[in-house]
């Protein structure tokens, strides 16, 4: 009956979660990425930069790829960077190639 509400892509993923083919993400992992949105969210001031075209539309793609906004996916990477600077500004530069 619910499956009835249901739009096409909302049906493939019920349909591919009761058959097991979706999973949770680890624990810890989970509690990272809860650490990035805690951390995205609590924004307490705002900042203006200037990228090339490309490297915003990359952006873009990459953060559409993820299914964020764009700039909550720049912010993600710069709280990334800030908190973890030589192991993950290597991830960041491998994210952006």
């Amino acid at each position: 009956m619910m499956k009835d509400k249901l739009d096409k892509e909302e049906k493939e993923l019920l349909s591919a979660y009761e058959a097991g083919k979706i999973t949770s993400i680890p624990k810890k992992e989970n509690e990272r990425y809860r650490s990035y949105a805690r951390h995205t969210l609590s924004k307490p001031r705002n900042i203006n930069i200037r990228l090339s075209e490309r490297d915003l539309e990359r952006i873009k793609v990459l953060a559409a790829e993820r299914g964020l906004p764009y700039q909550t996916f720049i912010s993600s990477l710069l709280h990334q960077v800030s908190n973890k600077p030589s192991r993950q500004s290597i991830e960041v530069t491998r994210i952006l190639k």
